[in-house]
């Protein structure tokens, strides 16, 4: 959830008491009346969207070698080994949502119109040569990999550094997870001008060729995105449970979707979430010492809906180029889905964020994939509030089934 800034203006006052979504709402419909009012397209309203689009580019490189650094140095050796099992269901669980997404995504391609005039990138030939490829990014020098938004060399290098600040001491280990949070602070403020952004950015499109049309391509890809999350909810993460329990996973299932990803789906925050979840484990009788450590690690790791996210707005990205997907480079978007997912917490849009990293193993530009990061915050009125319902109820889900609860009072 975001923290606004509180000015001393009255009027930014006022205006900072309104809920965060209703002031995304409000930016699109403000961009849509005065696209029709102004249909020919005015210069300073563009801009709105294209600083807003750029202050994300800017900062995505460093946020995404900052996090993964940052939560691979806070994980603990040797956890509790009754966590085990709930970490398998984790994983399981985002590998099964990223991979659904992928099937959903081909079954029902969405495109994005406002994209299809800067179709420059070219398809990867085969798998030997998309993996060649990210090899060598991921060697690339890790300042140039920043200071280029080249996100493979941005992965591998966190990766690294985050191992070996595992050994540092912990005051070295409190300087790192200090400077997320000063990053992370900086996103905030970032997204705390989304609504401005949206509204020059719905402007562009509505009054770009296609007008209005292009929005309708938004409605298709949030149907595809809200289906596939509840597909994962209603059948994946029953399945999982069954699989695990051997019992009836559905009363539990609705159970943690009423209390958790009810008020998940309105806080649109996972970290908000976790006295709620930890609540719920507590009536349901699960065990403190379990649930203590892996609500607050699920808030972390567990994120099926943005894994979703990032497979099916890069799909459509991908569609929109005329790109073709073998099998091969399908999954290694999948995988890399999966481990950027676990990065994403604490992040309103961090799924957003991450886009570009799935969208470059396609050959698809950084400027391309920051475009479809802007597309992300018009329909992130549903979609985050799903994505974030979706990760919330599965924390909950997954413990009580590690822990054979599946029984509802």
């Amino acid at each position: 959830m975001l923290h606004a800034v509180d000015p001393k203006g009255s009027f930014f006052k006022f205006f900072n008491k309104i809920p965060f979504i209703l002031q995304i709402v409000i930016g699109m419909v403000l961009g849509i009346l005065l696209a029709l009012v102004l249909p020919e397209g005015q210069d300073f309203v563009f801009l709105l969207g294209d600083l807003f689009v750029s202050a994300l580019k800017a900062i995505a490189p460093l946020l995404v070698f900052v996090l993964v650094s940052a939560s691979i140095a806070r994980h603990q050796q040797g956890a509790n080994a009754k966590l085990k099992p709930i970490l398998v269901l984790y994983v399981v669980a985002m590998f099964l949502s990223a991979a659904t997404a992928l099937i959903m995504a081909r079954l029902f391609p969405s495109t994005f119109t406002v994209l299809a005039d800067q179709a420059t990138a070219s398809a990867p030939e085969n798998v030997s040569t998309v993996l060649v490829s990210c090899i060598k990014k991921a060697v690339d020098n890790p300042v140039n990999a920043l200071l280029s938004g080249n996100y493979i060399g941005i992965l591998f290098w966190g990766v690294l550094f985050g191992i070996l600040f595992r050994a540092a001491n912990d005051q070295t280990k409190a300087v790192l997870s200090d400077f997320a949070s000063i990053v992370s602070g900086v996103v905030r403020i970032v997204i705390r001008f989304a609504p401005l952004g949206v509204f020059g950015l719905v402007y562009a499109s509505c009054t770009k060729e296609g007008g209005f049309s292009n929005l309708l391509g938004y409605v298709h890809v949030v149907g595809v995105l809200v289906a596939t999350m509840l597909i994962i909810a209603l059948i994946i993460n029953p399945l999982l449970v069954f699989l695990t329990t051997f019992k009836n996973p559905f009363p539990l299932v609705f159970t943690s979707i009423m209390h958790s990803g009810i008020t998940a789906f309105f806080t649109r925050s996972s970290a908000a979430n976790i006295p709620v979840n930890m609540a719920l484990c507590e009536r349901l009788k699960v065990p403190r010492e379990s649930y203590s450590i892996s609500i607050p690690l699920g808030c972390t790791i567990n994120m099926s809906g943005a894994a979703v996210t990032i497979v099916i707005m890069t799909m459509a990205a991908v569609n929109t180029l005329g790109i073709e997907v073998n099998f091969g480079t399908a999954l290694l978007m999948c995988v890399a889905s999966v481990v950027c997912a676990c990065g994403t917490s604490g992040i309103a849009g961090g799924s957003l964020m991450l886009i570009p990293l799935a969208c470059s193993i396609f050959g698809i530009s950084n400027d391309i994939a920051m475009q479809v990061v802007g597309i992300g915050f018009i329909i992130g009125v549903v979609q985050d509030s799903t994505e974030t319902a979706l990760n919330s109820s599965s924390d909950v889900v997954f413990t009580c089934a590690a822990n054979k609860i599946t029984k509802v009072n």
